[in-house]
């Protein structure tokens, strides 16, 4: 057993745990081996957590196929020590199934996984998660991320992100965002934090929004989205258009009757000093166009070209959208 003491990385543990378990099902310790499973169970949280995780599989006799576990119990008899032996051979297919489908560390108790991922300005990320989820990362955003047995949880602390969640109806996909909170068990759907209101997009599947000010949830579908405010109210679900509204991962501002204000926000996230409108009537001013994400400097310079305003720079550098 010195190659079960020298254990000590995940899969060494995995390793190790599956030794120890077989030994246990195979013969009772002498004092000295009892007394060095104690130490190795006791050393490190992992290794119990992984021996705890085959006992809960040496339980579930219903990994094995019937076949298997006919063709165990219809050993020889006269091969001493039958019901040793059987006890091993069962043991020994459950870790090997347990080993082929990576269950040590992912059936009913997978491992916590806790990470921060963020991006610069004009940056997008992709981030591939352990259960195969994935994130892309709009430009400036901050996401925190936490799984934990039961709960897949991610936190948007700043910016957009858009989300294909891996399908798994035992742990529900959970992103906070500011005063809202979406749950999902496999979809699509983009979050966009802002100071005022959260907002969410769906593109596939199905999400529940949910707000801190009341327990009204509002469920969403393909093509359909909500906001909430800051106070936590969640919205009725409205009609959208999330390829616009996610054009942003292939590099692209798509307007379609949006309001000159939302358009100042919206490429604020683009550049070093921020963008503003002067009025309520010209952020109320509406447009229709494409531009590139990392040139906002053209969408400025045509912006007098469609309709009737003006550029002014600011004192602290920052450019403000005035009527003309």
């Amino acid at each position: 057993m010195d190659n079960v003491e020298r254990a000590c990385g995940s899969e060494e543990a995995r390793d190790a745990a599956a030794q120890w378990f077989v030994r246990l099902q195979d013969a009772d310790l002498s004092p000295e081996e009892r007394q060095r499973f104690d130490a190795w169970r006791n050393e490190r949280a992992e290794h119990q957590y992984e021996f705890d995780v085959l006992q809960g599989l040496w339980s579930a006799t219903d990994l094995l196929p019937r076949a298997r576990l006919q063709a165990l119990c219809e050993a020889p008899a006269e091969r001493p020590k039958r019901r040793a032996v059987l006890r091993y051979a069962v043991a020994a297919s459950v870790v090997a199934v347990a080993v082929g489908l990576g269950l040590f560390s992912g059936l009913d108790h997978p491992k916590p996984y806790t990470a921060e991922f963020s991006t610069r300005l004009g940056e997008h990320r992709q981030v591939a998660l352990p259960d195969g989820s994935v994130m892309d990362l709009n430009s400036r955003s901050i996401v925190a991320v936490h799984f934990e047995k039961g709960r897949r949880g991610v936190e948007l602390k700043q910016g957009e992100a858009m989300f294909s969640v891996e399908h798994d109806t035992s742990r529900p996909f959970v992103v906070a965002a500011g005063a809202g909170q979406v749950t999902v068990t496999g979809t699509r759907f983009d979050v966009r934090r802002d100071d005022d209101q959260t907002r969410v997009a769906v593109e596939a599947g199905t999400v529940k929004v949910q707000g801190q000010a009341a327990d009204t949830v509002v469920t969403l579908t393909a093509g359909l989205g909500t906001h909430v405010d800051r106070k936590g109210q969640v919205a009725t679900a409205y009609a959208v258009n999330a390829e616009e509204l996610t054009a942003w991962r292939t590099g692209k501002l798509v307007f379609n009757n949006a309001p000159l204000g939302e358009v100042a926000r919206e490429v604020s996230r683009y550049r070093e000093q921020p963008l503003r409108v002067s009025t309520p009537t010209v952020g109320n001013l509406r447009l229709t166009s494409v531009f590139k994400a990392n040139d906002t400097d053209a969408l400025l310079k045509a912006l007098p070209h469609i309709l009737p305003v003006a550029l002014r720079t600011l004192p602290d550098g920052s450019q403000e959208i005035i009527s003309r």
